[in-house]
């Protein structure tokens, strides 16, 4: 059985770690480099690693916080943050990053997936999808630039095409939860997981690990992704898997 995958993200804007919600950055958390170490200690499978205003302020990844935080961690690290090119995906896993994850800039550039996938295999490439519910047309939205820009794009037609294109995993991240420790978009996750290939991590409003047993179970993800309950010290990594572990999800040991 495929073991399900915790996820803890470090939100980076200004070389530390920041707290939003919806997209809103409201508390600064601490130093990446720190965190990403206390991560790796407490058993997290993954963790991924955003310059979250790369993209709205255009320009490239914090490449030496990158470096300093790859040399701390002995897991996958996913990166991500204003990546445009192959050659700066190039630079970012020379630097210490296992995946790579692209959001604006793919939808801006969809040729980008392939390209990265071509290059570097599609396991390396990550489509990261920030998703609003549309009200007025009664649909999920895909927005960029960090949730500033609406494209009118449905975010299940860009998954299938996110797939096509080479992307090896899904974020599928809902801004309308984002922070609100509310629980995780399931209607969401759900339709996109079971509408692909490939692994989908669930992110945006995880406030218990019952959000997360939810999100893997009903959700049919394939890993959580958090932030704030793991940077205030609500819950651990360790804590997280032990309720899911008592649940019957498989989970690597922390």
């Amino acid at each position: 059985m495929l073991t399900r995958r915790i996820i803890p993200c470090l939100d980076v804007a200004d070389g530390k770690v920041i707290r939003g919600v919806k997209f809103s950055a409201d508390r600064v958390v601490g130093d990446p480099v720190e965190l990403a170490a206390e991560y790796n200690r407490q058993g997290a499978d993954e963790l991924v690693f955003y310059d979250i205003t790369a993209s709205a302020e255009n320009r490239g990844l914090i490449v030496d916080v990158l470096h300093r935080t790859a040399g701390e961690v002995f897991i996958p690290l996913t990166v991500g943050g204003g990546v445009r090119t192959s050659d700066q995906m190039r630079d970012l896993l020379r630097a210490g990053a296992d995946k790579i994850s692209i959001n604006t800039q793919a939808v801006l550039n969809p040729d980008l997936i392939a390209e990265g996938a071509d290059r570097f295999g599609s396991q390396c490439i990550v489509l990261s999808m920030d998703v609003l519910w549309n009200a007025e047309r009664a649909f999920y939205e895909v927005v960029t630039h960090g949730g500033r820009n609406r494209t009118g794009m449905d975010a299940l037609d860009w998954a299938h095409r996110g797939v096509q294109l080479g992307a090896g995993e899904l974020v599928v991240n809902s801004i309308d939860a984002d922070g609100t420790h509310e629980g995780y978009e399931l209607r969401l996750t759900r339709s996109i997981a079971d509408a692909v290939s490939v692994p989908v991590v669930a992110s945006g409003g995880a406030g218990s690990p019952q959000h997360m047993y939810e999100v893997l179970s009903e959700g049919h993800a394939d890993a959580a992704l958090a932030a704030g309950i793991f940077h205030f010290g609500e819950f651990t990594v360790a804590d997280a898997k032990r309720y899911l572990a008592d649940r019957g999800v498989a989970v690597r040991p922390a």
